[in-house]
C-alpha cells in the first residue's frame, strides 16, 4: 500500500510540474520559439525533420514485433527479457497512441505553421489556442504525438535497460530538437507528450512486474 500511494503521489507531483510547465510555456516560451525557428531554423527544415522520423519508425517496428512474437507464441511459450521488452514496448506505444489521439480532439490547439487544408496557425494566419473538441487535422497540436511515441518507449526500456539511460535521453533529445527546429510543435505540445508517453511506459512496466493477472483459458 505504501508503495502504491507512494506512486501516486510522484505522479501527482509530477502532473503538476508538466501542467504549470504548459501553462508557463504557453504564455512565454511557445510563440517567440516558434516564430524564431520559422526564421532561423525552418530554412533546414529537411534536416530536422529525419530526427523527428524517429518516433515514426517506432510504430512499424512495435507492429512487426508484435507479429512476430504473436507467432513465436504458437510454437513456444518461452521467452527472454528482451522479447518481452520489445513487446510490451509496442503495447505501450498503441495504448500511448490512442490517448493522445483523444487528447488532441479534446484539447482542440492549432498548429505552429499551416501544413493542411489551409489550416489556421500561429505563423500563417496569427491564431493561437486552444479549442476544445474542435476535431480536424487543423487542431491537433496539443500534446505532440511523436513525443509521446518516443518517450513511451524509452520509459520502458529505462525501466529494463538502466545502464543505457544515457542511450534512451539522446534519442528523446534527438526527437525533440528536430521538433522545435523543424517548428512542427510548440514546447508546451512536446511537455506534455513527453509526459504523457513516459506515464504510459512507466504503468505499463508496474502492470507488466507486478500485477498477478488470472489465466484467459483453463488448463487441458
Amino acid at each position: 500500500m505504501r508503495s502504491v500511494t507512494r506512486r501516486l503521489k510522484a505522479w501527482l507531483a509530477a502532473f503538476l510540474v508538466t501542467a504549470a510547465a504548459v501553462v508557463v510555456c504557453y504564455l512565454y516560451v511557445d510563440r517567440p520559439l516558434a516564430f524564431f525557428a520559422h526564421a532561423s531554423l525552418v530554412p533546414n527544415r529537411r534536416y530536422f525533420d529525419l530526427l523527428t522520423r524517429i518516433s515514426e519508425y517506432l510504430f512499424v517496428a512495435a507492429a512487426v514485433v508484435f507479429v512476430l512474437f504473436g507467432l513465436r507464441s504458437l510454437v513456444t511459450a518461452r521467452w527472454q527479457k528482451w522479447q518481452a521488452v520489445l513487446l510490451l514496448t509496442g503495447v505501450t506505444l498503441a495504448v500511448a497512441e490512442t490517448i493522445k489521439d483523444e487528447l488532441k480532439f479534446a484539447f482542440g490547439r492549432t498548429w505552429p505553421e499551416t501544413w493542411i487544408n489551409n489550416n489556421p496557425s500561429l505563423i500563417d494566419t496569427g491564431v493561437y489556442g486552444f479549442n476544445p473538441f474542435h476535431g480536424g487535422a487543423g487542431y491537433a497540436s496539443f500534446p505532440s504525438g511523436h513525443t509521446t511515441a518516443v518517450c513511451a518507449a524509452a520509459a520502458v526500456l529505462w525501466a529494463a535497460y538502466p545502464k543505457l539511460r544515457p542511450l534512451w535521453a539522446f534519442v528523446v533529445a534527438l526527437v525533440v530538437i528536430g521538433l522545435i527546429g523543424a517548428d512542427y510543435h510548440f514546447v508546451s505540445d512536446i511537455v506534455a507528450g513527453g509526459f504523457l508517453g513516459a506515464s504510459t511506459g512507466w504503468l505499463a512496466v508496474i502492470v507488466w512486474d507486478e500485477a498477478q493477472l488470472p489465466k484467459l483459458r483453463e488448463p487441458k
